[in-house]
């Protein structure tokens, strides 16, 4: 019953922390889109397998791991900020693709479109993986803010309680990539209702958001103080 607790307490922890729309959710929601539900997801769970990272590290005490990561934290914030510079200008110069038609999408049920199947292929599955882990794991800061919440909750003592830190761990990931799988059902429903026009505007959208994003990173530096 503690660990059926613990682990709850963590799925709710990982939602929480995966629901806030930021650069990670404009960049899924804009694949989900143009490519398709499962390059959406599978963008998602490179995000919430980042957020499992940080939440071992955090939640098993991994103070060496968290140190270095601290110390490259300046480094780090660059590379973030211009890697979502690039995504914003490869997002605004990008032609829009075909939207998805209801024809296609209801020609057979639970199949995926003609879109979705040229999207979907092995190569581009894992580079929309790797990508947002990688630029999720550009915010070190993503370690302190588990350390609080499980220090605050009390659920992790001592680095020596590895079941209740595995379990929430297991937690947090199952309610980011949960939070994932929500939004990426939710936004390819609205596919066949969008035009080229639509998708034209949607990649401006995008690729602005993002490019701001990426500029706050490299400018906006947290005080020291």
């Amino acid at each position: 019953m503690l660990m059926f607790s613990t682990f709850f307490t963590g799925l709710t922890l990982g939602l929480a922390i995966a629901a806030p729309v930021g650069p990670i959710g404009i960049l899924c929601i804009r694949r989900t889109l143009t490519m398709g539900r499962w390059v959406g997801l599978v963008s998602g769970l490179g995000a919430a397998t980042a957020d499992g990272l940080y939440g071992c590290i955090a939640g098993f005490g991994l103070t060496a791991i968290a140190d270095f990561l601290t110390e490259q934290a300046v480094g780090l914030r660059v590379f973030g900020g211009l890697f979502l510079c690039y995504l914003g200008v490869k997002t605004l110069l990008a032609k829009p693709a075909e939207p998805a038609t209801a024809s296609v999408e209801n020609s057979q049920a639970g199949a995926l479109s003609e879109v979705e199947i040229a999207a979907t292929g092995p190569r581009s599955l894992l580079t929309a993986y790797g990508s947002t882990l990688l630029l999720t794991l550009t915010n070190p800061a993503t370690i302190f803010s588990f350390a609080a919440i499980f220090a605050g909750l009390g659920m992790v003592e001592s680095a020596s309680d590895y079941g209740t830190s595995g379990v929430l761990v297991l937690g947090v990931f199952c309610g980011s990539a949960l939070w994932w799988l929500l939004l990426s059902g939710t936004v390819s429903l609205l596919r066949t209702r969008l035009t080229t026009t639509h998708m034209r505007w949607l990649n401006r959208l995008s690729g602005i958001i993002l490019l701001v994003f990426g500029i706050v990173a490299l400018t906006v530096w947290p005080s020291n103080g």
